[in-house]
């Protein structure tokens, strides 16, 4: 007995010896690896035949380091702070719009509404040529909104060119909270359908999703399905995917859990209030686009067999990043552990191309099971119970959109508008009037025969190796012209619903946005067809 005593005492030394041991050497490892990463710091900075910004060589080797972990783990600078605390909580204090780059200026391209933006009347459209005196020609919008930022209530001296009418004027305008909501549109699809939109887990957003569900059983006592979409979603608080989940799954269950290094730290997540709907049949869609909290909501429903999950797979991101402050007002976000929804599997995907997850094979995903022993997999994003085809705009309709055709010619429609019709009735049908306009901003359609020609002009007007040609290349390019006006005609009902979806979100803004598209949806057509047959919804669930 004491020579067993003896030998496992000294068992457990030599463990605790190995340990330190261990631990001794990755200190070193770490250490000599800094010293000589600051040496090399210094030698470039003192000794490198150009000057160099140090912070921006700094900058370099902190995003080279990081990247090579995973897209999600990132540093960010003092100056990207207040950026990224509007990503994570949606608020910040500003005049309320989207901005873009149109001819190089920046220019207002979206509203949200009940924002300052709203009653000063600017409109979508205007392009905004100074700030507080200073130009905006030339800045990228992420300067611009650095600019427009500041504390609520303070003001903001704005000089605003309006294309049509023609004209410029000065404006001041007031910060003040210019959240944009996270549930932007719901109603109904058909008589017994209801259809929630949810863009962003922001604040309040499963309260919001909630009183929405819980207004239209109130128009509807009979509603006999409702969808949810999560397409376009990149997700946002974990708290907000876990209260949207616990208005269809019971109190007490357990919605999500995270697993990392530190053991301590682990946590398990549950649903802690009553529910709204036990037994409401449900569908949820989601695209490539459906990330992180969407990922979360979309996999527990399935997980549950609460419901069916519809489109394309999903982005396939289970990670938790937590900040760290690292000096200077700088922060690194720091991928601490993983997601890990009901059925025990992982939805972050393994492997990265250009920051991008990669699509993995069903085959070599891991298989684990549903609460009704449906089989589900774990290694790149949420599988659809029913995979539809994504539908990708034509690259003619993508130029358009590009090159902001369609936008200018809105801006030049609604200006010409004397009454707002209502949500239902806006419809757009002169595409004559629009290829007239598209013509006149010179749009460009780049097949890739266009840059053969215009290289083989280059060498034909060299006379270095062709001559001669000019003829048959301009017969040639009569001949994509011709192509492109065809290609517009083709397009024809695609186009005339962009423009639609254009003039009904300058008056009725995302509301509109939304709304303009349901009727031509056919991934919202498949989930009525499937909430109206009851025995085919049931059998997905078996």
């Amino acid at each position: 007995m004491k020579r067993r005593l003896g030998l496992g005492v000294a068992a457990v030394l030599l463990i605790g010896t190995a340990f330190t041991t261990v631990n001794n050497d990755r200190l070193f490892e770490i250490s000599k690896n800094i010293e000589i990463f600051v040496n090399v710091y210094k030698e470039i900075n003192a000794n490198y035949v150009d000057d160099v910004d140090p912070g921006g060589l700094m900058r370099v080797g902190i995003d080279a380091m990081l990247k090579s972990l995973d897209p999600y783990t990132n540093f960010i600078s003092e100056s990207q702070v207040e950026n990224y605390r509007i990503n994570v909580d949606g608020k910040y204090n500003g005049i309320g719009a989207v901005l873009g780059d149109v001819d190089d200026f920046v220019t207002i391209m979206e509203i949200n509404e009940n924002s300052p933006i709203v009653s000063s009347g600017l409109q979508v459209g205007d392009q905004i040529t100074e700030v507080n005196g200073l130009s905006t020609k030339g800045k990228t919008v992420e300067e611009a909104n650095n600019i427009m930022r500041g504390v609520s209530g303070t003001k903001l001296n704005l000089k605003v060119k309006r294309p049509y009418p023609s004209k410029t004027f000065d404006l001041e305008i007031p910060r003040s909270d210019a959240s944009p909501g996270n549930v932007p549109y719901s109603g109904f699809v058909s008589d017994n359908i209801g259809y929630i939109n949810l863009t962003t887990f922001t604040a309040e957003a499963g309260k919001n999703v909630e009183k929405a569900y819980v207004q239209l059983k109130k128009e509807n006592p009979s509603m006999e399905g409702v969808i949810l979409d999560l397409r376009y979603n990149g997700g946002g608080l974990l708290r907000e995917a876990v209260n949207l989940c616990n208005i269809f799954v019971p109190k007490d269950e357990l919605i999500v859990s995270t697993r990392g290094k530190v053991k301590e730290r682990d946590q398990q997540y549950t649903t802690r209030n009553s529910p709204t709907d036990l037994e409401i049949p449900l569908v949820v869609l989601v695209n490539k686009k459906s990330a992180s909290a969407s990922e979360i909501v979309s996999g527990v429903i399935q997980d549950l067999d609460r419901g069916i999950i519809m489109g394309q797979r999903s982005y396939g991101k289970g990670l938790v990043q937590n900040q760290k402050e690292v000096g200077y007002n700088s922060r690194v976000k720091v991928t601490t552990s993983k997601y890990y929804i009901p059925s025990g599997r992982c939805i972050q995907s393994v492997d990265y191309e250009n920051g991008e997850p990669l699509d993995i094979a069903d085959e070599n995903r891991s298989a684990f099971k549903t609460k009704g022993g449906r089989k589900v997999l774990d290694g790149g994003g949420v599988t659809p119970d029913v995979k539809l085809e994504a539908k990708s705009p034509d690259a003619i309709v993508t130029a358009l959109k590009n090159q902001h055709i369609i936008f200018k010619f809105v801006n030049k429609h609604v200006a010409s508008l004397k009454d707002t019709a209502s949500l239902e009735d806006i419809a757009f049908t002169d595409f004559a009037a629009f290829k007239s306009f598209a013509d006149q901003e010179g749009f460009v359609f780049d097949l890739a025969l266009n840059e053969a020609i215009k290289q083989m002009k280059e060498l034909e007007m060299e006379k270095t190796y062709v001559e001669g040609i000019s003829s048959e290349l301009a017969s040639l390019e009569a001949k994509l012209a011709q192509l492109k006006k065809e290609a517009l005609d083709k397009n024809k009902e695609d186009i005339l619903a962009e423009i639609e979806q254009e003039i009904s979100s300058r008056y009725y803004y995302a509301k509109g946005k939304v709304y303009s598209t349901l009727d031509r949806d056919n991934e919202i057509k498949e989930a009525i067809d499937l909430l109206g047959n009851e025995s085919k919804y049931k059998s997905l669930l078996k």
